[in-house]
């Protein structure tokens, strides 16, 4: 699979999913959580979470993250799935022009908390600006992993 090819795959792949998973760490302890994402054509992921979470306040102290988009898969069936790194950061001052928030939006519609991003107690928008994708892929043939130059 060529590189056109693993980021047309990817594009294509993350329009399916609305969820991914978030790998954080602090201290040396590390952490997963699900969040629900969107995404703009830089392929830059976003996500709407409190700044009490503790991704959110693990975030704060070391922006490195990873994580992955997968779907579920059934025994027997062929996998594929897009795994990722980057650095995550909390937006302040969003308004509805801003990227984040028009792909949130296009994505998942209005919704009550995205009207709330900029209430002083309110969630917030985070962008993870994506360094290295990765397909893990077995539709094309045996199990590899490609990774988007």
């Amino acid at each position: 699979m060529d590189n056109d090819q693993v980021e047309r795959t990817i594009r294509q792949y993350i329009t399916q999913v609305i969820h991914m998973s978030l790998a954080t760490c602090a201290d040396n302890k590390p952490w997963v959580s699900e969040v629900h994402f969107a995404y703009d054509d830089s392929l830059n992921l976003y996500w709407i979470s409190t700044t009490d979470r503790r991704h959110s306040q693990e975030i704060e102290t070391n922006p490195n993250v990873a994580g992955n988009i997968v779907t579920q898969h059934h025994l027997n069936q062929k996998v594929r799935g897009v795994y990722f790194e980057g650095q995550a950061h909390k937006l302040e001052g969003v308004v509805p022009e801003h990227p984040a928030y028009a792909a949130y939006r296009a994505r998942f519609g209005e919704l009550e908390h995205l009207k709330l991003i900029n209430e002083p107690d309110g969630p917030r928008l985070y962008q993870l600006i994506v360094s290295d994708w990765y397909l893990f892929d077995t539709y094309s043939g045996p199990s590899q992993k490609y990774r988007l130059q």
